[in-house]
């Protein structure tokens, strides 16, 4: 049975009207073969939709975010604040339980087409477990965000097979855009182009370190430490024929080496489609006389190499100006020649 079709019949089985009932339908929807399906598209925004705004992991004030605002309205789109926003429990977006409440508003408010979560941090897997998407499958709409929202990005797309956008977030977005560096308003512009509908195609630089080759599959990813956190959750992604973007920011290469290790040891990397690696930032640099003696490119090909699928290094995603709106769980080609990446969205 065609994976939306199974969720449909199960939802109208289950009524969806107990958390029961839901844990019943992600532990079914968990068992598909996911990596056969292609996911399910929240309608694209149009001008005067309703955009919500929340804060599901670290916390931020009213005022930092009103430059987004100010974009987002001059695309056409209406705003609306969430509780969340302006509210503080030491680093989180206030309490557990406020957050929950916050996000779950907005999941269930037929009204808002989509959720831009405010910024990253950390958050969102101490509260993904106590939200109920059952209005939300019902209704699908873009949940945004990048980093600690990775998270989300996995449960959605694993549990529920709902695509969702990897984005910069209103922490992100500058004071004047239009005095921006431009690739700062290219990138934010990417968010627009993706909410209303365009097909994205981005063509960057091609490494010299790249694994040649073209992928055709579904595209899933994030940040690599919010990956590893989900493994041998219902929210683990299923990677199997998919083209796998990962970025990761502040962290040692033997950090780096651990996280990717644990990808490895749990098959995640084993049946992919293609491989981007984005940015990698920040590296913290080795104490004296505990160097790690391996580079990001060493720590990757390390544990790829008995695999053949394409992989390209310094893709224009992650903690970085260049951090393009990605709409994981839809269909993209990878092409990696010697002169050039190309990633575009597939219709059809």
């Amino acid at each position: 049975m065609n994976r939306k079709h199974f969720l449909s019949a199960l939802a109208t089985t289950a009524g969806l009207t107990t958390l029961p009932a839901l844990a019943r339908l992600q532990q079914a929807a968990a068992a598909l073969p996911l990596h056969e399906e292609r996911l399910l598209i929240p309608p694209y925004l149009k001008p005067g939709d309703l955009i919500g705004i929340t804060c599901p992991a670290g916390h931020i004030t009213l005022e930092e975010i009103k430059p987004a605002i100010r974009i987002m309205e001059s695309w056409g789109f209406k705003i609306r604040i969430g509780n969340t926003v302006n509210k503080a429990d030491f680093s989180f977006g206030g309490t557990d339980k406020e957050r929950q409440q916050d996000m779950q508003a907005m999941l269930d408010d037929p009204s808002i087409k989509a959720i831009m979560c405010a910024r990253g941090g950390y958050g969102s897997a101490r509260i993904v477990d106590q939200l109920d998407f059952s209005h939300f499958i019902q209704q699908p709409k873009w949940v945004i965000g990048f980093s600690d929202i990775t998270v989300l990005h996995c449960h959605i797309n694993r549990l529920y097979g709902i695509a969702t956008l990897h984005s910069k977030m209103c922490n992100s977005f500058p004071d004047d855009y239009n005095t921006a560096e431009p690739i700062v308003q290219q990138t934010i512009s990417s968010i627009r182009d993706a909410l209303s509908g365009q097909q994205l195609h981005y063509t960057t630089f091609s490494d010299s370190r790249n694994r040649t080759g073209s992928a055709k599959g579904i595209l899933i990813g994030g940040n690599l430490s919010m990956i590893q956190s989900v493994l041998a959750t219902n929210s683990e992604p299923d990677t199997i024929g998919k083209i796998l973007f990962l970025e990761e920011v502040g962290e040692y290469l033997y950090s780096l080496d651990r996280m990717f290790n644990s990808l490895q040891r749990a098959h995640k990397l084993d049946n992919l489609a293609g491989l981007i690696i984005g940015g990698f930032n920040r590296i913290k640099p080795d104490d004296p006389g505990e160097e790690f003696g391996r580079t990001v490119y060493d720590i990757v090909m390390e544990k790829v190499k008995d695999s053949t699928y394409p992989v390209c290094f310094g893709f224009p995603v992650g903690h970085q100006k260049d951090n393009y709106a990605l709409k994981c769980g839809i269909m993209h080609q990878l092409q990696i020649s010697r002169d050039e990446v190309r990633l575009d969205e597939l219709r059809g």
